[in-house]
């Protein structure tokens, strides 16, 4: 009998360690995210439906929160995977400064409070 393979593993210790935090990003939120952000937060693009991707990944300790959460298209939120946002964002040369400025504006403008 095969054991258990590395996609399932992977899969229950993600679920673990999202129950095992507190993730409070409601629906409102999100929906307050992608219309401030109003495209994909890393390559700018808009014609897809955006996925939640957590800044700080929740393998280094992020959690969905209006704070650490912002709307990704498919491609730059797999690709993106648990890197640390800003070397990923060199790695792929988009511009940091500009997503660290929105980032930063965006979560100090916000309405909702974490």
């Amino acid at each position: 009998m095969p054991g258990i393979s590395r996609k399932k593993r992977y899969d229950r210790r993600r679920r673990t360690r999202v129950a095992s935090r507190v993730n409070d990003l409601t629906d409102v939120q999100w929906t307050e995210l992608v219309s401030a952000w109003g495209s994909c937060a890393y390559c700018d693009g808009t014609d897809t439906q955006f996925q939640k991707d957590c800044v700080q990944p929740i393998s280094r300790g992020g959690r969905y929160t209006f704070r650490n959460v912002v709307p990704a298209c498919r491609s730059c939120n797999a690709s993106k995977c648990n890197f640390e946002v800003t070397s990923w964002l060199r790695r792929k040369r988009y511009d940091e400064k500009r997503f660290l400025e929105r980032f930063v504006s965006i979560n100090i403008g916000g309405t909702t409070e974490e």
